[in-house]
């Protein structure tokens, strides 16, 4: 046989590895369903073909990251790392499928052997590697920045357990352990040979060497190792595909021999198990002490692993640190990977023997910032004994900086120390992670026009003086890929069929459907889908928690993480105001409403679980009284995440957005549901600012006060019994709570949400109360008007190219990390 020939054969066989074409997919399911499972299809069980054909898709997306790998290293170009404590990636087969442009393929070839695409699709284990908004943007950018060609690495934590599984039993949140690797994971490797040591406590010891330089050697107390967990992510309809890195925790040494042999069985393995804490569980309670521990000892886990790395990296092409800043650009996903920047100047110091002004002027030149959140308690902070304790040597170096940054604050901006210190004097001392962000970072971001310039007013007020020109806006934004072309296939399919399909890619064509609204034809076939979506929900309610529900009535939904500023609470008072108002006039024509509740509170939250408990409650009375008839339905559906998501948005109908003005940072499922048609009904708040000013405030429910008026109104000495005694509405509503209407009797049981209400009230809910109310009889007055609202729901979707992902990345390649795209080109 000739070289030729020999080539010809293997590339041949290689096609069930990476072929696209729906024999070579079916050739490699069976591949990897025999010598991956060790399976015959006669004995396979739904799992083995799940994990078969992941494998399978695996196959091609390695293929294409060893090609990006070397285009990027031939390139020369800088590689962005995103180190976020989250990654909420949803489950991922879909996904793959969708951006490597062969889903019908594999639903062919499943066919083809008598298995059901969608059936194995459901198989697949929700990755519980996030749990809100913070790790579905960083899902989102990542899946941007492969799309867009950049070279990037996401650093992260690989958990064994997610925050939680959630059931509801008898009307209360049950935490349920999320064990998503029960069944193993088919989209990572295990890299052994990528493996960190970080340490933790001891001393630092400091001596001249016989050079006359400062030597500094940390003594810890205990050392982890952290193994490298990589998954591959891939761009939509381009070869470039990235890696996500995430760090399980090991022991050094596993097994204590010693200790068996002498019969101490539990301190044989005592090292394995506390090491392997530190990323058993995602978000750990932090109410105790040694929860609050855990949490800072997770984040410099991850931070140390990423920067030992990239810095291994980076050796390997140069033999020198000077220009480490040219090749990667950090950014830091909020503060819980702050730790990054006194890690990198201990590395660069300590160990690679830098001196300290070139290390900070490579550290600043790396790293930079976003920020989340407006609520001050909401910034991280750390005692500083604690911190000492974990940390002696960051400590000293976190003095250093705060010492030599204060020292020019105190020459140009005097007065301004104490606010922009890196450590809390006042009582007990702390570390302050955001303003050591700030002060590490060559540039801090906020994530909508409204927060950046409440950011620039408020907490960082001193920071924007000091610096006018570091804090800037990036708006978020969502992937279309997911939560559209994925999640919405009826609607993604209309909308190419009239204007193309390059709008997944450039979302802002979408602006072409604009005139579509307006036939009759096209508002029809928009309804068809509409609808459709929600029996699929409707019955998807029933089989989950035995709820009817109607498909022909309006689907106004809440759906978001549980917190007081998010206001569910507000939501529920307009519930109860409905009803009462249906009980006194039964023969009163309201449009029919089914009002959807799903989201998670922290297990320690109170407030937040009463309030889900009241949700069912009510929903349990409203439900059950034949004097409603079913025309409103309550119900709250359970374990709120990406796969349920997925089936949520594209039902909307009404999304709720009404989060006190100037609390919430952007939001990205009020992005979610107007992509998918939904119309807003909102406050002023985070990015519904922009989202009303592209679709227009004629297809937006605007109510309640602005983030101005919200302020001013706390300061004037805002009495929410005020508003309880002068709205007749209000107070039944609360009256009924308070006296256990909803609660069989049981008047105690939301006593505290009821004083929380009528005597600090911090969020606005009852200041908000009639505005939201007369805002929701215009929402039902149009919902009757079909033509108008179809028209408004296409307008909606049409003006949304602003919030796709890929503009975001986009800002932040050209205007903060200062890179550009790659094209990997598949070479046999």
């Amino acid at each position: 046989m000739s070289w030729d020939q020999a080539k010809r054969r293997y590339i041949k066989s290689m096609g069930c590895r990476t072929g696209m074409s729906v024999e070579d997919i079916r050739a490699g399911f069976y591949d990897n369903l025999f010598y991956e499972r060790g399976r015959y299809p006669q004995g396979a069980t739904d799992n083995d073909h799940y994990v078969a054909l992941a494998r399978t898709v695996r196959d091609r997306l390695l293929h294409r990251w060893l090609h990006t790998v070397d285009t990027a290293i031939e390139a020369e170009v800088r590689t962005v790392c995103y180190l976020s404590a989250e990654f909420l990636l949803g489950p991922q087969l879909g996904n793959n499928l969708v951006n490597l442009g062969i889903y019908h393929q594999a639903a062919l070839a499943m066919s083809e052997i008598g298995l059901d695409l969608e059936h194995l699709l459901n198989m697949e284990e929700e990755p519980g590697l996030g749990s809100g908004g913070l790790g579905r943007l960083a899902a989102c950018f990542l899946d941007s920045l492969a799309t867009l060609g950049i070279p990037a690495i996401g650093y992260g934590i690989r958990y064994e357990f997610g925050i939680f599984d959630q059931e509801i039993i008898e009307g209360r949140q049950v935490e349920i352990t999320d064990k998503w690797l029960g069944k193993g994971n088919p989209w990572e490797i295990q890299r052994p040979q990528s493996a960190y040591e970080v340490k933790f406590g001891g001393r630092v010891h400091k001596a001249y060497d016989k050079n006359g330089r400062l030597e500094v050697l940390w003594y810890p107390d205990r050392v982890v190792v952290g193994v490298a967990y990589d998954t591959p992510i891939s761009g939509y309809r381009v070869n470039n595909t990235n890696l996500l890195r995430l760090w399980k925790a090991e022991a050094q040494e596993s097994f204590d021999f010693q200790a068996f042999n002498s019969g101490d069985y539990y301190g044989a393995v005592e090292n394995k198990i506390i090491s392997e804490n530190i990323t058993k569980v995602l978000y750990p309670n932090d109410e105790q002490v040694k929860g609050k521990q855990l949490r800072l000892e997770q984040q410099y886990f991850m931070v140390s692993c990423s920067l030992q790395d990239m810095i291994h990296i980076h050796l390997l092409f140069n033999d020198h640190l000077d220009n480490f800043h040219e090749n990667f650009t950090i950014q830091l996903n909020d503060t819980h990977p702050s730790l990054a920047i006194p890690e990198l100047m201990r590395l660069l110091v300590d160990v690679h023997e830098y001196g300290w002004e070139q290390a900070w002027a490579i550290t600043w030149k790396t790293f930079s910032y976003t920020n989340h959140t407006l609520l001050p308690e909401a910034l991280e902070k750390w005692p500083l004994d604690m911190f000492g304790r974990l940390f002696p040597r960051h400590l000293e170096i976190i003095y250093e900086i705060n010492r030599r940054f204060l020292d020019e604050v105190r020459k140009k901006f005097p007065g301004l120390e104490q606010s922009v210190s890196l450590i809390e004097e006042s009582g007990r001392r702390y570390v302050r992670m955001a303003n050591l962000a700030c002060v590490g970072s060559h540039t801090v971001n906020g994530v909508s026009k409204l927060h950046t310039r409440l950011l620039k007013e408020g907490i960082f007020h001193e920071f924007n003086q000091i610096w006018p020109k570091k804090i800037r806006n990036v708006t978020n934004g969502i992937t279309p890929r997911r939560f559209l072309v994925l999640c919405n296939p009826g609607l993604a399919d209309l909308i190419s069929r009239y204007i193309g399909p390059s709008w997944v890619t450039h979302l802002e064509e979408l602006r072409k459907v604009e005139p579509l609204a307006e036939i009759s034809e096209f508002q029809n076939l928009w309804q068809k889908v509409k609808l459709q979506n929600k029996i699929k929900l409707a019955s998807e309610i029933e089989r989950i928690t035995g709820d009817w529900v109607n498909p022909e009535s309006m689907f106004d939904i809440h759906v978001k993480r549980f917190h007081e500023y998010k206001r569910q609470q507000l939501k529920v008072l307009h519930i109860i105001y409905l009803y009462n108002y249906l009980r006194r006039n039964p023969e009163a024509y309201e449009v029919p409403r089914t009002f959807i509740f799903a989201g998670k509170s922290a297990p320690g939250y109170f407030m937040a679980k009463l309030t889900i408990r009241l949700i069912n409650l009510v929903a349990d009375k409203i439900n059950n009284d034949p004097a409603i008839g079913g025309r409103l339905r309550v119900v709250f559906y359970p374990d709120f995440n990406v796969k349920n998501a997925q089936l949520i948005y594209p039902a909307g109908e009404l999304s709720e957005q009404i989060s006190t003005a100037g609390y919430e940072a952007s939001g990205t499922g009020n992005m979610k549901f107007a992509l998918n048609g939904a119309l807003t009904i909102g406050t002023l708040d985070g990015a519904n600012v922009e989202i009303q000013e592209e679709v227009g405030p004629e297809n937006f429910f605007l109510f309640g006060l602005t983030a101005d008026e919200v302020q001013t109104t706390i300061k004037k000495g805002y009495q929410p019994i005020s508003e309880y005694r002068s709205d007749n509405n209000l107070r039944e509503a609360i009256d009924q709570i308070r006296l256990g209407f909803f609660s069989r009797g049981n008047a105690e049981l939301f006593r505290p949400l009821v004083d929380s209400l009528l005597y600090e009230d911090r969020y606005l809910v009852l200041k908000d109360f009639s505005s939201y109310i007369n805002c929701q009889k215009k929402v039902s007055r149009i919902y009757l008007e079909k033509d108008q609202w179809t028209r408004m729901s296409i307008l909606n979707t049409a003006r949304m190219g602003k919030f796709s992902s890929d503009r975001s990345i986009r800002q932040y390649c050209e205007e903060i990390w200062k890179v550009r795209p790659i094209e990997v080109k598949i070479r046999e």
